[in-house]
């Protein structure tokens, strides 16, 4: 199974070439990037953790890929997702989102269905 979260989800892995040219064209666009890790891709888990800070200001990709690098080493068995925040409205709005890493084993989840009174369907997604 294969976890699709986020920007080119249903893509083919990025190579580092591919992540440093859009991390670049984010740059160009005055956005801030963030890498976020976890180890439970849940697609409600929204808060996954910050590594470091977001890196405002930054004007050369090979920042973005220092760090993704020593992430990747730090958190080799789980997700990380690189972001790209846009905060000329005042207020961080994301505009890039997309995974960068992924462990050598992914992540298993499985979709139970349970049926209610009438015709009332609930589905649970569960980590199998």
């Amino acid at each position: 199974m294969r976890i699709t979260q986020g920007t080119f989800s249903f893509l083919p892995d990025l190579t580092d070439e591919q992540i440093a040219r859009q991390a670049q064209y984010a740059l160009d666009q005055g956005w801030a990037v963030s890498l976020e890790y976890t180890d439970d891709p849940h697609p409600r888990n929204v808060y996954w953790e910050m590594w470091g800070m977001p890196m405002f200001d930054l004007q050369d990709p090979a920042g973005v890929m220092a760090e993704l690098r020593e992430c990747r080493k730090v958190h080799a068995d789980c997700y990380v997702k690189l972001n790209a925040f846009d905060s000329t409205l005042g207020f961080e709005t994301m505009r890039l989102s997309f995974i960068v890493h992924r462990p050598k084993q992914e992540a298993r989840y499985s979709l139970r269905r349970q049926e209610g009174a009438g015709r009332l369907l609930r589905y649970t997604l569960e980590r199998a």
